[in-house]
């Protein structure tokens, strides 16, 4: 540092010291002002090191940061325009194959206490890897969103969606079909703390908020364009092949008893980085989902 930079900064803290040991109040405009060009400083530097990579591409990058840059053109919008916002942003992805679904789901599902593991949605199962198929006990991809309601099927684009694919137990996964998701039935047998009865299925606690904001992600991502049709969550729990699916305040609530956890919150930063580059918002900034659907 040089000795003019050292002249400049002396003054001030030499002041603050003086004015502290003599008991006299120090203005607080004058320390903001001087904690906001450290501030800016350190993120002059921090923007400099790390210039070669885009913020996208930094796994530990904080939430914040995409304020700036990511949901720039949402922010301060309400209502349908927050929605117009969020869908132009998010529809901005890599498309993935449904075979190219199966290496994806072993990195965004990863058990984080066993690497050679995913963590099945429903069940809360650890099961490895390689134990993905068809078969009794294996592991398939769960589309959250029923591929039946919009009649989307395995087509690329939602039916390929990874923000709304999960892997679970083959049977489990038959069990919640393609119900709507309501509260109440019976428990089911072979995944404890989820229940159905004939028209509705209810997650455990600990994923209740993210399958609503994974509904709610498909609803802003697809709106009738590229082909597909317009999804969009009602209040019924008998939507059939429509492309609605329920119940909408029932989704709304489970949001907001079971707000985003560490392992929702890296598996949307692991499809930003690694697969489809785009994000689900209500993972960011879960309070959209009362903005958006008021």
């Amino acid at each position: 540092m040089s000795t003019h930079r050292l002249t400049r900064r002396k003054p001030w803290w030499i002041a603050v010291v003086a004015a502290t040991a003599a008991g006299i109040a120090v203005p607080t405009a004058a320390l903001a002002t001087q904690s906001s060009a450290t501030q800016s400083s350190a993120a002059q530097s921090s923007a400099a090191q790390g210039s070669a990579t885009p913020p996208h591409a930094r796994p530990n990058a904080a939430v914040g940061a995409y304020d700036d840059t990511y949901y720039k053109d949402a922010l301060g919008k309400t209502g349908p325009e927050l929605k117009k916002a969020l869908h132009t942003i998010v529809s901005e992805q890599t498309k993935l194959s449904y075979d190219d679904v199966w290496d994806a789901l072993k990195a965004t599902d990863e058990d984080p206490e066993n690497p050679a593991n995913v963590v099945l949605l429903y069940t809360g199962r650890s099961q490895s890897k390689d134990g993905n198929g068809s078969g009794d006990d294996q592991w398939n991809r769960e589309h959250v969103w029923a591929k039946s309601h919009g009649d989307f099927g395995t087509s690329v684009g939602p039916g390929t969606d990874i923000h709304h694919l999960r892997p679970e137990d083959v049977s489990v996964n038959s069990t919640r079909g393609n119900m709507d998701f309501d509260a109440g039935g019976d428990e089911v047998a072979e995944a404890p703390g989820n229940k159905a009865d004939n028209d509705s299925f209810e997650p455990r606690d600990a994923v209740k908020g993210d399958v609503a904001r994974m509904i709610f992600y498909m609803a802003v991502r697809y709106d009738g364009e590229d082909g597909f049709a317009d999804l969009e969550p009602n209040d019924n729990v008998d939507n059939g092949s429509a492309p609605h699916i329920g119940r909408l305040s029932v989704l709304k609530e489970w949001s907001k008893q079971d707000p985003p956890d560490d392992f929702e919150k890296k598996r949307n930063q692991t499809i930003f980085d690694q697969f489809q580059h785009n994000r689900n918002p209500f993972i960011d900034h879960p309070e959209w989902v009362a903005e958006v659907w008021k």
